[in-house]
């Protein structure tokens, strides 16, 4: 056998049809994950002209551009937009292109479900978006409060879209989370024991767990809330015995798990950009580790600090108020060890770079005034202010955004094969950078000065004109640093340098692959003797019993040794088909069309009777 025969054999074995139909069928999780990102780019895009058009509404007082009507649809829209179509989604797509490449596998564990995850995100994101189109989308926040989400205050289809909305949407992200699961614990490279898997694995690890915990509630609370609202029932009712702040509960008790379910991923990134950024391994590599986890952990004790003004027990409350002052520790142990890491090695400020710098300082600026309200009276005050508004920005933009341009800068070599401007990535960073704190920190101002959320227009003399101007034209500079963003990343597909395998040196395995990787990934699995496997020499492989088949190699939990080779499922379309029996479903009950309920419901068995013949499982070889 030739040394080129192994990649031949294996390209014939794991290569996709070109064509339509191949587009349509895929279950390449490199594929699948690049649709992610350029779906939820699109989702960020709209969302973020919705809020340019909040911003225009807020820069002057009493301006009318926007009917109140139109602007409740349009800032919830852009609250459910940024938190469930871009943020989330957009790192699920480094997990699912980048995961499997990190830890040494050729997909993930369950490329079907992989496919159907995505399929039944973008078909949840345009169902919540035909809500729009029409001038019937989400109106209360993205919050929903009950009762103000019911019947009675929100009549017609509005917040039906949003509760069946992500009912719909949770499918997708709970199937994702559990593939990231098993792969991440199964499908390691031999000798990738769990001390040794990259910390931007264990972040997704633990967003992953998070995820299977978290979204129960909120699907829980949305079905309730269309029970009320489509079939007459009172669970959020007072007059017939129900309560509202049930609805406060459920919902908390995912969205604030559901901040650090965006800010782990983002975390992962900073943690793996620095290393190879500074030229040395990770300080603390196992105090980081931890600290992830325990952020995961601690984020599910903590809900009841967005309930402080609300009236429940004060005893009860000033234990959540002790939770939330103990959850800023692990958060500090992760600082503390990206800052050594770049003061004892030798940092190169390219531009993956300097958006990490970026984060940890608009993190950190977020964070204090996390701990701010973690104090009961403070909280109290500035309850429901534009002070709120600064905060999560800070937390949320500023603490996932900032991470996801470092990583997309990080990554778009291996995605693309191809390098970006290093110029022209310093530009978009300091607009960025300019243009973020210049249209989040005055909030904290103005919300101190009493400015309320949600408000579409204010008096004359308030002291929040000036306030509100700079924002707006903060935000303006924060548009131009992304649509720079933009215009380099079009050049590189167009005209930017070959990348090569490995163009910053790394550490962790994507870089042995080439740039884009090969349909299989690797020609030879390899083998892992540390947690920088790149960094040591020379890296070995396994033989390959593997040569030729549509195969990846399992491994134990626990020291990651090989224990069988699982046959992978190929092109299929049975994904597609079942998330279009799904929009069925939830297109019957929206307009409340019994006999299109059924046929979707007929429809989705169906697809799952398809899915569980024999011979269509995913199964060992």
């Amino acid at each position: 056998m030739t040394a080129a025969s192994p990649g031949i054999a294996l390209r014939r074995a794991w290569a996709e049809r070109p064509g339509i139909a191949s587009a349509l069928t895929t279950v390449d999780h490199k594929r699948i994950g690049r649709r992610y990102l350029a779906t939820a780019m699109a989702f960020f895009a709209v969302g973020g002209v919705e809020a340019l058009l909040i911003r225009v509404q807020l820069a002057r007082p009493e301006e009318r551009l926007l009917r109140p009507e139109a602007y409740d649809q349009i800032f919830t829209m852009h609250g459910l937009t940024m938190i469930f179509l871009f943020v989330t989604p957009l790192l699920s797509g480094f997990g699912n292109f980048v995961i499997p490449l990190m830890l040494g596998a050729r997909d993930m564990a369950f490329p079907r479900v992989n496919a159907l995850s995505y399929w039944v995100y973008l078909a949840a994101g345009l169902f919540m978006y035909t809500g729009l189109l029409i001038g019937r989308a989400p109106d209360a926040g993205w919050f929903s409060y009950a009762p103000l989400s019911g019947p009675d205050f929100t009549p017609g289809v509005n917040t039906d879209f949003y509760g069946l909305g992500l009912i719909f949407l949770g499918i997708s992200t709970t199937a994702g989370a559990i593939n990231i699961i098993v792969t991440t614990l199964k499908l390691r490279a031999p000798g990738m024991s769990i001390d040794r898997i990259p910390l931007f694995v264990w972040a997704w690890l633990a967003t992953a767990l998070a995820i299977v915990f978290a979204i129960p509630a909120l699907t829980t609370a949305a079905l309730m809330l269309e029970l009320e609202r489509l079939y007459g029932f009172h669970f959020f009712d007072t007059a017939a015995g129900g309560d509202p702040v049930l609805w406060q509960h459920l919902f908390w008790i995912f969205g604030h798990p559901d901040v650090y379910i965006i800010f782990l991923p983002a975390v992962g990134i900073v943690s793996t950009v620095i290393p190879v950024f500074s030229g040395r391994p990770m300080v603390v590599h196992n105090w980081v580790v931890m600290s992830t986890l325990l952020t995961g952990l601690l984020g599910f004790g903590v809900w009841v600090h967005h309930m402080f003004a609300v009236g429940l027990p004060q005893l009860s409350i000033t234990f959540f108020a002790a939770a939330s002052l103990i959850i800023a520790v692990p958060s500090g142990i992760q600082v503390f060890a990206w800052i050594a890491t770049m003061l004892t090695g030798r940092p190169r400020l390219a531009t993956p770079m300097l958006y990490a710098v970026g984060f940890i300082v608009v993190f950190v600026v977020g964070g204090i005034t996390g701990v701010m309200f973690a104090a009961i009276p403070f909280d109290q005050q500035v309850t429901d202010s534009y002070f709120v508004v600064a905060h999560f920005h800070y937390v949320l933009f500023g603490g996932a955004v900032f991470p996801i341009l470092a990583g997309l800068h990080h990554w778009w070599p291996k995605i693309t094969g191809r390098l970006t401007h290093e110029r022209a990535g310093a530009v978009s960073f300091w607009l960025v950078f300019a243009g973020f704190n210049v249209t989040f920190f005055p909030m904290h101002i103005s919300g101190l000065l009493g400015m309320p959320r949600r408000v579409y227009t204010y008096p004359r003399g308030m002291g929040w004109d000036a306030l509100n101007l700079i924002s707006t034209l903060g935000a303006v500079v924060l548009a131009a640093g992304l649509l720079v963003v933009l215009a380099t990343l079009v050049w590189s597909l167009r005209a930017g340098p070959e990348a090569g395998p490995d163009p910053w040196g790394a550490d962790t395995l994507e870089w042995a692959a080439q740039s884009p990787p090969e349909p299989y990934n690797f020609t030879r699995i390899p083998v892992v003797r540390s947690a920088n496997p790149l960094w040591d020499p020379p890296l070995p492989h396994v033989d390959d019993p593997l040569a030729g088949g549509h195969r990846t190699p399992e491994t134990s939990l626990g020291e990651g040794d090989p224990q069988r080779i699982l046959r992978m499922p190929e092109e299929s379309w049975l994904p597609l088909c079942m998330a279009l029996s799904l929009a069925v479903v939830f297109t019957g009950l929206i307009t409340t069309t019994t006999v299109v309920i059924v046929l979707g419901g007929l429809l989705v068995g169906l697809v799952v009777a398809g899915w569980a013949r024999p011979g269509a499982q995913e199964a060992p070889a």
